[in-house]
């Protein structure tokens, strides 16, 4: 990170250290001189009390004053001189070649000369503080000279000379330090920092990673600070975060299926507009056409007049056919029409309806032939599942064409699979196969493979999609196939898994057939019906 805190930190302690460092040593220069002026002229007027409160009339100053006076000589390195009006020496703390330097200062001040190399910083009645450099020594001096209550004359001094190489001196000591200690701190800060800005990056990881939607990330590095508080509040934030998101993907799914649904709707509407529209208008047209033929009286003989009444009654029954149709399948598809699931002998059911068909497939020189057994039980809405056998036998007999075979076929099979066994009823009818682009559409309502032969039989093409209805409603499969010769379309029941063999001799021509029969497609056999 190019502005990482952890060199933010390091970089703000170090200029915070080096300023410090850099105020001390400017202090140090500009300040510490006068700061020790200040304290030697605070000296001088400490020695100046004593000399002034305890030298008695004749010059004398007892033991206990003198012993605090030299220690303060000692300790600042004062020298002091004591004389009387005529400048001879009563005390004095230097040997006798500086008392007699510094009663020469004393006696020239007093006289007013000496005044050259000489900074006054201080004066009033009773003395006078001043910086002095002496040519005679090559020094500089704090001095005080003045007189004290008992009328003699005094002076004092203190060597600044040194000062000024302590302060460099200092000055160059504090330079080191400052380049040590910010060195250190430096180091110490980029150490101590780390403890910090670690979990501090934890918690940028994780905010990132948070906001990519990655909610199983957890704050680790705990603690018991504001920053262990803070992980411990991301935590909960990410999982509540997680949870609200769930929520939200959910009821976005549901919007969007319910967004797809209503879509869905509004074309079907739009298609189901459409396709009643076209399906109407030709019965209507002719309708029409042919009630007005009688109106007018178009043709006066009978035949006629019966004829276009024929027509008229025609259309009217084929329109009747597929408003029934479209209802039906309308309760099928929005649920309104309630499936009843109970055992039935589905064998039984294609049986009667091949028998009620039979008269039409001889009108098309058609056969019907059934290959299963007498007796097979399903469970399904009995009423519904003649609807699909109806529709599946109505669209073999409109289709049947070459060798003029509808097969229907009931095979048991799937003891093993979820839900027991199941019957297979495959309606087969020879003919032109179904063009693979269409399979998959054959199932809409209104799709017509052949408009023009669907027409010609009266076909709407809502049979297949009430069959597609009715195969949802039970759960079960269904679906279609070519086939070498033909089309066989199929649906499945689960049923009970055994059949009864064909025995009743009331049957036309029953036969048996075993030896080419599959036992894991039929139950006992094959009831073939002719």
């Amino acid at each position: 990170m190019k502005h990482s805190l952890r060199k933010q930190l390091t970089v703000i302690f170090g200029v915070l250290m080096a300023a410090m460092f850099l105020a001390n040593y400017l202090i140090n220069s500009f300040f510490l001189e006068s700061f020790y002026y200040t304290k030697k002229q605070q000296v001088l007027i400490e020695a100046y009390r004593i000399l002034n409160e305890n030298v008695d009339s004749v010059g004398n100053l007892d033991e206990e004053n003198k012993t605090e006076l030299n220690e303060l000589c000692n300790e600042n390195g004062l020298s002091y001189l004591v004389t009387d009006m005529s400048y001879n020496e009563i005390l004095g703390s230097e040997s006798n070649f500086y008392a007699s330097i510094m009663k020469g200062r004393l006696n020239g001040y007093g006289l007013g000369f000496d005044t050259e190399d000489v900074t006054v910083l201080e004066t009033n009645e009773s003395y006078t503080i001043q910086k002095k450099y002496d040519n005679e020594i090559g020094l500089n001096y704090l001095e005080m000279w003045g007189v004290l209550d008992q009328g003699y004359y005094f002076i004092m001094r203190i060597n600044i000379e040194s000062i000024r190489d302590s302060v460099r001196i200092s000055n160059e000591f504090i330079m080191y330090i400052c380049i040590v200690g910010i060195v250190i701190t430096a180091v110490l800060v980029w150490f101590v920092t780390k403890r910090v800005t670690r979990p501090l990056g934890e918690l940028t990881e994780l905010s990132k990673r948070m906001a990519d939607l990655d909610f199983n990330v957890k704050y680790t590095s705990g603690g018991t600070d504001e920053i262990g508080l803070l992980g411990r509040h991301f935590n909960e934030m990410s999982e509540k975060l997680e949870q609200a998101y769930a929520q939200l993907m959910t009821a976005n799914k549901e919007l969007q299926r319910d967004i797809e649904r209503k879509e869905q709707i509004d074309n079907m509407r739009i298609e189901f507009l459409s396709n009643v529209s076209h399906e109407l208008k030709t019965p209507i047209a002719l309708i029409q056409g042919y009630a007005e033929g009688l109106m007018e009286c178009v043709n006066d003989d009978a035949e006629s007049r019966e004829f276009y009444c024929e027509v008229i009654m025609d259309e009217a029954s084929k329109m009747n056919v597929l408003v029934q149709k479209l209802l039906t399948l309308n309760q099928l598809e929005f649920g309104n029409d309630e499936v009843e699931i109970e055992r039935f002998d589905l064998a039984l059911l294609l049986q009667n309806k091949i028998q009620a068909v039979t008269i039409l497939a001889q009108q098309k020189n058609a056969a019907i032939t059934y290959y299963g057994e007498k007796s097979i039980f399903a469970w399904g809405d009995e009423f519904k599942v003649e609807e699909v056998i109806t529709n599946y036998l109505s669209n073999a007999l409109n289709h049947v064409s070459g060798e003029g075979k509808i097969e229907v076929t009931v095979t048991v099979s799937g003891q093993d699979r979820p839900g027991g066994s199941h019957a297979r009823v495959t309606v087969f009818n020879t003919g032109e196969p179904i063009p693979e682009a269409d399979i998959g559409q054959i199932w809409d309502k209104f799709y017509k493979v052949d408009k023009a032969r669907t027409r010609a039989y009266g076909g709407s093409g809502v049979g297949l999609s009430i069959v597609k209805a009715i195969m949802e409603s039970f759960h079960q499969k269904y679906g279609v196939e070519n086939r070498e010769n033909g089309v066989a379309f199929w649906f499945e029941l689960q049923c009970d898994g055994h059949a009864l063999p064909a025995s009743d001799p009331d049957l036309e021509s029953p036969l048996l057939e075993t030896d080419d029969a599959d036992p894991d497609d039929i139950c006992d056999g094959e009831w073939r019906q002719e």
